[in-house]
């Protein structure tokens, strides 16, 4: 049996032999470990941080790309965007209305297909594959190819209303039917991938809890509300919340498809920070309203990280 005497002994024998200790291979470690994530944490500062530091000091700037000049103005910029911008308000309703239409279809569409390819359909595999298609696609290409199927009577949509009878108007440039052109192709583009993440979880509700309602007499209406959908209530939270925050982003569809017209009726708030920094060359005010849309995207994550925290305590 080794003694105490002898395991010292032993420790001193590989200190001598020059064995490292404990702390320094801890060291050794701990450089490794920082040698990894250090290109990860470099690109953040370089491209994330950097410029969200400079968007900032940028919006309290009176500085134009056009005319090269820049001032320090404070909070100049914010108070002309909320007093004296004839087309902030409409710009801010426009985004609450693409907001309020894309997320529940996009969210009702999904879910229904979600639950109709869990029940095991025949080539359900097709479908998924058609389904997700578009999200993989170009957004460009996409918003192009619409834009020629939207056309006035010239458009494939139309003609083949006309086919039916119906006379379709002329969606992208009458103001009321180009925000729902500009909301439905967006929910097409990218319907298949909340449709994915609420199937894996419909998929994952025990079969049990179905089949003890089937006995208990409950039709498929009461297992929907009562069974599937408070199993889903978290996946639909989320879904719901990086719908909202992914409609605030949706910029290169609006452009092709509209220019954010007619009359400025699909002129959205990161569509407007593009028309004044590049068209006129507004940086810093264009900068104040990419602060604005930064906040509104950081308290609606707040709002899901809260909403996930409470449900998932109770």
């Amino acid at each position: 049996m080794t003694t105490s005497s002898q395991m010292t002994h032993l420790d001193s024998v590989k200190a001598r032999n020059g064995s490292p200790s404990h702390s320094s291979m801890k060291r050794r470690d701990a450089l490794w470990g920082y040698a990894f994530v250090s290109p990860q944490v470099l690109g953040f500062l370089v491209f994330v941080l950097g410029p969200l530091i400079a968007v900032v000091v940028f919006s309290l700037q009176d500085r134009n790309l056009l005319f090269g000049n820049s001032g320090f103005v404070g909070f100049e910029n914010y108070r002309t965007m909320f007093t004296t911008d004839p087309l902030f308000k409409k710009v801010m309703v426009n985004s609450l209305v693409f907001t309020l239409l894309l997320t529940p279809l996009n969210v009702a569409t999904s879910l229904a297909l979600a639950l109709l390819l869990s029940r095991g359909l025949r080539g359900q595999k097709i479908f998924r594959l058609l389904y997700f298609a578009p999200v993989v696609t170009s957004a460009a290409a996409w918003a192009i190819v619409w834009r020629f199927l939207l056309q006035g009577e010239q458009g494939a949509v139309n003609q083949m209303l006309a086919l039916i009878g119906i006379n379709g108007p002329n969606w992208l440039f009458e103001e009321h039917w180009a925000m729902v052109s500009v909301v439905v192709t967006r929910v097409i583009k990218n319907l298949g991938l909340n449709m994915v993440i609420l199937l894996a979880a419909a998929t994952n509700v025990p079969d049990e809890y179905e089949e003890a309602a089937v006995v208990d007499g409950a039709n498929s209406w009461q297992i929907l509300w009562h069974i599937l959908l408070p199993q889903l209530i978290p996946s639909l939270l989320f879904v719901s919340i990086i719908t909202v925050i992914g409609s605030l982003r949706v910029f290169d569809h609006i452009l092709l498809l509209t220019g954010g017209g007619p009359g400025n009726s699909t002129m959205v708030l990161v569509y407007y920070v593009y028309y004044q920094a590049f068209q006129f060359f507004e940086i810093g005010y264009a900068s104040a309203l990419a602060v604005i849309l930064f906040v509104v995207a950081l308290i609606l994550t707040v709002i899901q990280w809260a909403l996930r925290s409470r449900l998932g305590t109770e």
